[in-house]
This record gives C-alpha cells, structure tokens and sequence, in this order.
C-alpha cells in the first residue's frame, strides 16, 4: 500500500509542520505561517505523483 515515496513525502510534511510550529511558537509567526503553506504544496504534490504513476501503471 504504502511505498517508499509516500514515506518521504510524509516526512517532508512532518519536518515542515514540525518546524512551521517552532517558529510560530518561538516568535517568528510570518515564518511559521510562511513554512506552514508548504504542507499543503507538499501533499498537494505527492497525490500528483501518486496519481500519475496509477495511471501510468494502468495505461
């Protein structure tokens, strides 16, 4: 079900959230909001190439 691509993406996400929340919390919000959109770019890629290899495996 899960492949080793989805395991980086994930962690990708992690390290992001994760470090979006010590900015945030530490004082620098425009950082922290800054780092935090990337989470959703991140997941937002990783479903692309999800997706693209399904189809491609499918064709």
């Amino acid at each position: 079900m899960f492949r080793l691509s989805d395991l980086f993406i994930f962690l990708a996400v992690a390290i992001s959230f994760a470090l979006s929340s010590y900015l945030w919390f530490n004082g620098y919000r425009e950082q922290g909001v800054f780092t935090a959109l990337w989470v959703p770019s991140i997941l937002a890629f990783g479903i692309y190439v999800k997706v693209s290899a399904l189809l491609a495996r499918s064709e």
